[in-house]
């Protein structure tokens, strides 16, 4: 690594450390469940900017922050290093695509649809040439040409078969996590920056069998194409329920087996373990990389569950859900 680049990176590595220590995490995350509105919630979150009102504009709002922090990170970094952090944030243009995808499968108008797209680094994408695309193709045609309009194409057959958006949002996801892991492949401190990549990768890959088998009845070869890593998938097509699914999957995407509601293992609990896991290993690679780019990249990793967690205490707040409940929605769980 050139010395002025192993200069920038440790300057950022520094940065991501003091970033961190104003986040929404632990007693500060745990004081922030005794708000019961969303414009305190907001004042909390963004003292000195205008409050929020509605809980949809405050998330939007936290979403679009990240998005320009990833970018504003990716821009500090050249190289592969860079190039992997812009392809990070490009998460968000992921989202907002399969907001898209499910506009078009549902039938959806744009201005149904419009409220769910977030506004990243300009203007909206107009809806409506996407939701009223005459067939699955033409839709596919008015993505972005690349990667994630390659990966949509894949989802093109089952989608003519199974009509729902479920296909098109598993060929973004795949495009996605294929290309994140490429480039974290390519890029410096390789060893650390590749463990919370990969763990993302183990979550998509254990949600597609759980959702794609037992949710939406499809069989093992409609979801083949939609693999990131084939080997580790390949087990997971081919159990027999989710039980067995679950146990394949501990180790890798999970930490633990479900405890099942009512003694029955369900995606909703699977995805929860997977979220756990993936802040485990962020926080593990924050801590394990501390000056490198995996430092950085878990950085990013950890700012999404604390999106995630902050997300789920403004729909809370909006649905009257009491703290004591909502705490044990947010990420981690403690052990059940």
């Amino acid at each position: 690594m050139p010395p002025q680049a192993a200069t920038d990176l440790d300057f950022l590595a520094a940065n991501v450390h003091a970033r961190r220590s104003r986040m929404a995490e632990g007693d500060r995350l745990r004081g922030l469940l005794r708000l019961r509105t969303v414009p305190d919630l907001s004042r909390a979150l963004h003292p000195g900017r205008e409050p929020a009102v509605a809980a949809a504009d405050l998330e939007r709002r936290l979403i679009r922050d990240l998005a320009l922090e990833l970018a504003d990170l990716a821009a500090s970094v050249g190289g592969a290093g860079g190039a992997l952090l812009e392809w990070v944030g490009a998460r968000f243009r992921v989202e907002n695509l399969k907001v898209l995808a499910r506009g078009f499968a549902g039938g959806l108008g744009p201005e149904t649809v419009r409220p769910h797209l977030v506004a990243l680094d300009g203007p909206l994408p107009d809806p409506a040439p996407f939701v009223q695309a005459a067939d699955v193709d033409a839709f596919i045609a008015l993505l972005p040409e690349g990667a994630l309009r390659d990966g949509a194409a894949r989802g093109a057959a089952l989608y003519g078969r199974h009509p729902r958006s479920f296909a098109l949002e598993a060929g973004l996801d795949a495009a996605y996590l294929r290309e994140l892991l490429a480039r974290a492949g390519a890029a410096p401190d390789r060893e650390h920056v590749l463990r919370p990549v990969a763990q993302e990768v183990d979550g998509y890959q254990m949600m597609l069998a759980a959702r794609g088998r037992f949710v939406f009845g499809l069989e093992a070869a409609d979801l083949e194409p939609f693999a990131v890593r084939p080997s580790t998938l390949a087990p997971l097509l081919t159990a027999e329920d989710l039980e067995t699914l679950a146990r394949a999957a501990v180790g890798r995407a999970i930490d633990r087996m479900p405890t099942g509601e009512g003694g029955a293992v369900v995606p909703a609990e699977m995805e929860a373990l997977a979220w756990d896991r993936f802040a485990r290993v962020a926080n593990w690679t924050f801590r394990r990389s501390h000056m490198g780019l995996g430092a950085v990249v878990a950085y990013a990793a950890i700012r999404r569950v604390e999106l995630a967690n902050l997300i789920r205490i403004a729909e809370g707040i909006r649905l009257g859900v009491a703290p004591e409940t909502l705490r044990d929605r947010l990420v981690p769980r403690e052990a059940g």
